[in-house]
């Protein structure tokens, strides 16, 4: 392990809570906006509202917003430090929120959701760069584990807040809004609780003063090209990228899906995807109690595979109601062990301090470039043909899901092992596994 830090860091549940409160806006943002755009919709030609164009394009615009944020962001991270980063980010989301009371128009929203898509892809790597080095490497896996199903509650209140207010129409999109900005600014007052990261305050330190460790001196875009980085950053992006693209389709297109291919009402829909949020808890509880352990990679492999088979089951049964809540439920279950919070874990133990955003950051960007410009068509392509939609993306996600396993199997590099060894005894030393 390190060497302990001068500088004493705060409770790391307690920063688990607050940086995992952002993962909590971001996701009542990303899947509220798919949800309140919806309620935007013109259903009646010549009527004022959003085409389902520019739902797409709204949709692309968002998810290209957290790409270019992603990308942004985490390099300013590992330059300026967690905390500065952060409190721009989550001030950017209040700002974007407040769009809709303005006007509903392409033209109004365009530019709102735009800087949350910014917000949100910029606020991600600092936060969990947070997470990871005020934790150890006991409960560095739970505590990434327990923000992201703070996520879930972000996702919780979106669906909830389309149940109660999607009859409304235009006015119900706008409580949605209103509803996580408000949350941005609670979760932007606690985060002036969290002092900067004392990983990133030491490796600054030892780099102005010209110690030369891997905390310090691994922290150039070349790094990535070294032995110890290169396999790990090139299973991320490949691996998460296929992911991302095929899960998109339920995470950003449910509702459409329901509405204009099923045609379920938004309301309808909402209230029986309430069933995913138990199915979400039980997975993310389950998961913590195996994320620091060995028996993590056997639940990626079980998880993945009922990932690709719940994809199919629209195709197979019909795009009915039942058919999709079980799609949706079963996804959001098994994702827990092979999706989003077990990329954080492997991208956060598998980079040293200052590559450490910076490799988040990266990983995320990619992943939502991707899909962005797979959202714009997307609309069009479900008109087309849902079924095709649904086959492909379950080909996609096997695949993604099959690189993620092939980079991953035998051990997880464990960066907070060497972080602080001096870097003439570390040039070439391979990184240790995690403990179990």
């Amino acid at each position: 392990m390190s060497a302990p830090l001068a500088r004493a860091t705060p409770n790391p549940w307690w920063v688990g809570f607050v940086c995992g409160m952002a993962t909590f806006v971001d996701a009542a943002a990303t899947t509220g906006i798919g949800v309140a755009l919806v309620l935007f919709q013109s259903f009646v030609p010549g009527t004022p509202g959003l085409t389902p164009d520019q739902v797409g394009l709204l949709t692309g615009v968002l998810t290209a917003g957290v790409a270019v944020g992603s990308l942004v962001g985490g390099r300013l991270a590992d330059r300026f430090g967690r905390r500065r980063v952060f409190l721009v980010t989550m001030t950017l989301i209040v700002l974007g929120s407040i769009t809709p009371f303005v006007g509903v128009s392409f033209g109004l929203l365009l530019p709102g959701i735009a800087l949350i898509g910014l917000g949100v892809g910029a606020d991600l790597p600092a936060a969990l760069a947070s997470i990871s080095e005020a934790a150890t490497d006991r409960n560095r896996g739970k505590i990434l584990v327990f923000s992201n199903l703070l996520g879930g509650f972000g996702i919780l209140l979106a669906v909830l807040i389309g149940i109660n207010f999607g009859q409304l129409g235009e006015v119900g999109g706008r409580i949605m809004f209103g509803a996580f900005g408000g949350v941005g600014v609670v979760v932007l007052a606690l985060r002036l609780t969290i002092p900067e990261s004392a990983s990133w305050l030491a490796a600054r330190n030892e780099r102005l003063s010209g110690v030369q460790t891997v905390r310090s001196e691994r922290g150039r875009i070349r790094d990535f090209g070294r032995a110890q980085y290169r396999r790990p950053f090139v299973t991320l992006l490949i691996y998460y990228t296929l992911a991302s693209i095929a899960i998109s389709v339920a995470g950003s297109f449910g509702t459409f899906v329901a509405v204009n291919v099923a045609g379920i009402p938004v309301n309808e829909y909402q209230t029986w995807t309430l069933l995913a949020m138990p199915a979400a808890i039980l997975g993310a509880i389950w998961f913590m109690a195996v994320a620091d352990t060995r028996w993590r990679m056997s639940y990626f492999v079980v998880g993945a595979i009922a990932v690709v088979v719940a994809n199919l089951v629209p195709v197979v049964f019909g795009f009915t109601l039942p058919a999709l809540i079980v799609s949706v439920v079963v996804t959001t279950f098994a994702g827990a062990f092979c999706f989003e919070t077990i990329m954080k874990v492997w991208t956060q133990e598998s980079f040293p301090t200052m590559l450490r955003s910076t490799a988040q950051g990266t990983v995320y960007a990619v992943a939502r470039f991707a899909t962005a410009g797979f959202n714009v068509v997307t609309p069009a392509l479900l008109a087309l043909n849902p079924s095709g939609v649904y086959v492909g993306v379950s080909v996609v996600a096997a695949a993604g899901f099959l690189i993620g396993w092939i980079g991953f199997r035998r051990q997880t590099s464990n960066a907070f092992d060497v972080e602080s060894d001096m870097l003439t005894a570390s040039v070439e030393r391979p990184l240790a596994a995690p403990a179990h």
